[in-house]
């Protein structure tokens, strides 16, 4: 399967939005489907909810019931599929994500792994710290998680999701 086969997932994207998740690209799980973080071994959907992002937990499928909330979603690469590894590096947009950031202006921006962070910082995912990023002036505030892939289930944590989870309820 290549990524052609794949359907891109759509953006989630408006105006002013509190906080939008970024991701690296689909899962292949995501892609078949057509829904964010679908794959059932997946946490972003519970962590989500118990951080206290949202007041109930949600189903891949309801995804785009999230923008009423306030919350959207992209990913770095919109035509890659698969696992963080797997995505090809000239499918990776940095400038159209920025395009699309300066274009909708959100409150908040939250990469969901050290992976998409370190694509858009330009750097290695070893020297990125989760949480709260320092600011850039031009820029939303950024948060950095931990991947809620279970192939990342090592490095899981949700302390970063309920920093995140305070700082969009100010």
């Amino acid at each position: 399967m290549t990524d052609n086969d794949f359907h891109r997932l759509p953006d989630q994207l408006r105006p002013n939005l509190r906080l939008v998740f970024v991701g690296t690209a689909a899962s292949t799980r995501s892609a078949e489907l057509g829904h964010y973080y679908a794959h059932p071994g997946n946490r972003f959907w519970r962590a989500i909810h118990e951080a206290g992002i949202t007041p109930r937990r949600y189903q891949p499928s309801e995804f785009a019931a999230l923008i009423e909330l306030g919350i959207g979603f992209t990913d770095l690469s919109k035509s890659g599929a698969g696992m963080d590894h797997q995505i090809a590096a000239d499918t990776i947009d940095v400038a159209g994500f920025k395009a699309k950031i300066e274009k909708y202006r959100p409150r908040t921006i939250a990469f969901t792994s050290k992976k998409a962070a370190s694509l858009f910082y330009g750097r290695q995912s070893s020297g990125i710290s989760l949480g709260r990023q320092q600011r850039d002036g031009s820029l939303p505030e950024i948060f950095v998680l931990p991947s809620p892939s279970g192939a990342a289930s090592g490095h899981w944590t949700l302390e970063p999701w309920r920093e995140l989870a305070k700082w969009i309820a100010v």
